[in-house]
């Protein structure tokens, strides 16, 4: 599928690969560690990608970005996503909040914030949604308060899985500013809380399946008070939107995911060609040509679903049943074609020697993040039954 794929797209396609495999890749393990190095690290590759025009090429121009379309940027970030690291080397990680950003803050907002979210200076604005009390897949449970007083915003509360509070310059974080509303949905608000308020703490950086050096955060809010101008967006709009960042974000998701299946099929067929036992190579043998085989139909037909979400998208139309599809498919199909590669590499597979085990966990929160599976299915089930014709995905 050629569809949207300008000359000039493919010739990022090819600078950006030589750059994620060239400079960003050699870099993962340095990166991975964390701490001073991993931030130089990181920062050299940031600036490298500025001086080879490769950064923020997913975000609007009159913002300072590169003004790609969705179609385009599926095309650019499945090779963004082959590094784990990949979106934030190239900034691409902030689009989708840069996209909330621009509908919904304030023009003050956006002048404190918005210029150093596409450009690198503030990379890392946490989002405060998760509760661990309550269940995340249900976000009209969040029990956080914001209260008026006076002119300031009084909030209590606790979240987790606030990724990068401990690097963030602020979080915005979704409270219940009108429990009485009729609407559940309108229950809520946003409001911007700037690191080192008082009350504002960061219990800990919770250690997740192998990692314990990671981003993801557990953080209390104790009579943290704010001004009433903190509010993001209108009152009570705090679902709308996190839904302007959410859907954004389940797409990028899966255009990434593309990236480290592609990767990881490499992996396998270059282990494939290379690897003898019992009397020829691994890849004259009829069970593994069924994995290359069944991994190459997983990934081209991720690809193409996930193209079509970007068109739809593209085309101003409700891309729900779109993104749903792709990201609760799209993240089994991801674990399908890891696994099929640990299992060609056997006990290397599972060793940290190559990327894949570190994937292969990474993988297992994809069924989780931006909503779990079930929710995802949820949505498309009710979706169809009501009209399973005109509002089937090969409608439109």
């Amino acid at each position: 599928m050629s569809q949207g794929l300008t000359e000039r797209l493919r010739d990022l396609r090819v600078r950006m690969k030589e750059f994620i495999d060239g400079e960003v890749i050699p870099q993962e393990a340095v990166i991975a560690e964390g701490g001073d190095a991993a931030d130089k690290a990181l920062r050299r590759l940031m600036e490298e990608a500025k001086s080879r025009r490769l950064w923020a090429l997913g975000h609007p121009v009159e913002v300072g970005g590169g003004g790609l379309s969705f179609m385009e940027f599926v095309y650019l970030n499945e090779i963004i996503g082959r590094s784990e690291f990949g979106t934030m080397a190239v900034g691409s990680l902030s689009h989708h909040d840069t996209v909330m950003w621009m509908r919904y803050a304030t023009e003050e907002q956006k002048r404190t914030y918005l210029p150093g979210l596409v450009n690198g200076d503030f990379p890392w604005i946490a989002i405060g949604l998760t509760e661990p009390e309550v269940a995340g897949s249900d976000p009209t449970l969040m029990q956080t308060s914001a209260v008026l007083d006076g002119d300031q915003w009084v909030i209590n509360g606790h979240k987790w899985f606030t990724s990068y509070a401990n690097k963030a310059s602020v979080v915005l974080v979704w409270a219940k500013t009108d429990p009485e509303a009729s609407n559940k949905y309108r229950r809520f608000s946003a409001i911007l809380v700037p690191a080192g308020t008082p009350g504002f703490e960061i219990v800990r950086v919770i250690p997740t399946m192998g990692h314990t050096a990671g981003n993801h955060c557990e953080v209390r809010f104790t009579d943290v008070r704010v001004p009433k101008a903190n509010l993001f967006g209108p009152r009570g709009e705090g679902f709308m939107a996190a839904q302007t960042r959410l859907g954004p974000g389940r797409i990028f998701h899966c255009m990434r995911w593309l990236g480290q299946m592609q990767r990881a099929f490499e992996l396998m067929c270059a282990r494939a060609n290379a690897r003898y036992a019992h009397g020829s190579l691994l890849a004259e043998k009829g069970e593994i040509q069924r994995y290359v085989a069944e991994s190459a139909a997983d990934i081209q037909s991720l690809r193409l679903m996930t193209l079509d979400a970007a068109r739809v998208i593209d085309e101003g139309r409700d891309a729900r049943v779109q993104i749903s599809l792709i990201k609760f498919h799209g993240a089994r199909l991801l674990h399908d074609v890891i696994d099929r590669a640990i299992q060609v590499h056997g006990a290397l597979g599972v060793t940290a020697d190559t990327p894949l085990e570190k994937m292969y966990r990474d993988a297992r929160y994809a069924r989780l993040y931006d909503g779990p599976d079930e929710v995802h299915r949820m949505v498309v089930a009710r979706r169809l039954l009501k009209d399973c014709t005109d509002g089937a995905p090969w409608a439109v």
